[in-house]
């Protein structure tokens, strides 16, 4: 897994151009199965992808947190939300909750998320392949492709599937 890692940024990088031209592409006209074929690849791809081999959003890249997160996390930790956010969380420049630091203070050596059952929605549903109207988040799947093996896998079978 590290050499894929390793490789990533890059690969993602030589096929950014390509990646924004079809996601445009796929924003004016969007197949009517958009939500079926990426359905079946965000199925297909994570049968085969085991996230705790990798890791790499939780090492890399923070969630946001949405108020219904921190009253969620926060009663796990027997904390009021003001504690959870002093000890863990800061103020982005978009005046968003994101973590004081990465990677993620609740990932274990393991690769184990220690608030697995509680997780920000951001992290349940990352990286966001398998999400309704897929075409409207182009941009956050432009970002990452160069975090996540298996959304660069997917966007790589979804151009040749669609092939707009």
């Amino acid at each position: 897994m590290d050499g894929v890692l390793g490789q990533l940024p890059q690969k993602a990088k030589e096929k950014h151009a390509e990646n924004k031209k079809f996601f445009a592409r796929l924003r004016k006209k969007p197949p009517k199965n958009l939500d079926y074929v990426m359905q079946e690849l965000h199925e297909g791809e994570f049968a085969r992808t085991d996230c705790l081999t990798c890791a790499n959003c939780c090492k890399t890249t923070g969630p946001l947190f949405t108020n219904a997160d921190i009253e969620r996390i926060s009663k796990f930790f027997r904390q009021k939300p003001q504690q959870f956010i002093d000890t863990y969380l800061r103020l982005d420049e978009d005046n968003d909750y994101v973590l004081q630091e990465v990677p993620c203070s609740f990932l274990g050596v393991d690769n184990y998320c220690s608030i697995y059952d509680v997780r920000p929605k951001a992290c349940r549903e990352f990286p966001h392949t398998d999400r309704k109207k897929f075409q409207q988040i182009s941009n956050l799947t432009l970002k990452n492709v160069a975090i996540c093996p298996a959304a660069f896998n997917i966007v790589e079978e979804m151009k040749k599937r669609i092939g707009i």
